[in-house]
């Protein structure tokens, strides 16, 4: 299930969605990117459920933070390739601690990552996708 929390995000704020399958995690990540970074956070607990949603509104998403194994047909990995074959525009960061680096070439952030330098980072690359500093 797609969740976006637009009730507390200020009008213009960077618009980031975040797949995690594992829950305590995505709403970690989610909740730190709206108090620290005052983005929208669009989240989604598979791949194939961000896929769906992007596929409908890609232009409301600057920047996509997944993990790389989750439950569904597509992995992380599988989904950042969709995304940049038919979307190349939006950034994606793939993260994981079990990756091998063979269904995807771009970013990469190890789990366990620091949680406040992930954010800055996401925010930053959400800000510079739109032409921003």
């Amino acid at each position: 299930m797609i969740e976006i929390d637009i009730e507390t995000v200020p009008s213009g704020a960077v618009r980031i969605l975040v797949v995690e399958d594992e829950i305590l995690i995505r709403l970690m990540i989610a909740d730190a990117l709206r108090d620290l970074g005052g983005a929208l956070v669009i989240s989604a607990a598979t791949a194939d459920e961000a896929w769906e949603y992007l596929v409908a509104e890609h232009d409301r998403v600057d920047v996509v933070f997944t993990d790389h194994r989750m439950p569904g047909r597509l992995t992380g990995a599988q989904f950042a390739e969709r995304i940049a074959e038919h979307y190349p525009d939006i950034p994606v960061i793939v993260t994981s601690a079990f990756y091998d680096g063979t269904e995807w070439q771009g970013p990469i952030l190890p789990k366990p990552y620091d949680l406040d330098a992930t954010v800055a980072m996401l925010i930053a690359r959400a800000k510079q996708g739109r032409g921003e500093s």
